[in-house]
């Protein structure tokens, strides 16, 4: 009869069996609140542009640093959206090909959204 004689907290810290469970965790609530705080930027900017013209609204995203934040805001809101929808598919998605094609697909659609978001973002900083 074998004992496994290891400390319970020794055999804890082996991650899971994917061995990233931590990390994927410590994104998600990094992104989350990455997210609180780009987006109450986000609300105040357009609440402040609210009865402004085109060119002011344009004009004010226009600012680098606003660029910056506004391009923030897009890549966090896409990484975050990912990292919560791989969770419940892997969670409730049992077939493994419907499981790995659904991964890649929103993956897939959301560099492509991101990438769409900040060229729309340079487009306006850069006034082309």
């Amino acid at each position: 009869m074998s004992r496994d004689l290891r400390n319970p907290l020794a055999r804890a810290r082996g991650l899971g069996s994917a061995k990233e469970g931590v990390s994927h965790w410590m994104v998600q609530r990094v992104t989350g609140l990455g997210l609180v705080f780009l987006t109450v930027w986000f609300v105040v900017t357009v609440l402040g542009l609210m009865h402004s013209d085109y060119a002011t609204a344009r004009a004010t995203l226009a600012k680098p640093w606003n660029a910056v934040l506004l391009a923030a805001l897009l890549i966090t809101t896409f990484r975050h959206a990912v990292l919560g929808l791989q969770v419940v598919i892997e969670d409730y998605v049992h077939t493994r090909w419907l499981e790995v094609a659904s991964l890649v697909l929103i993956k897939f659609i959301a560099v492509l959204a991101a990438l769409a978001g900040v060229l729309a973002v340079l487009r306006v900083a850069l006034g082309s």
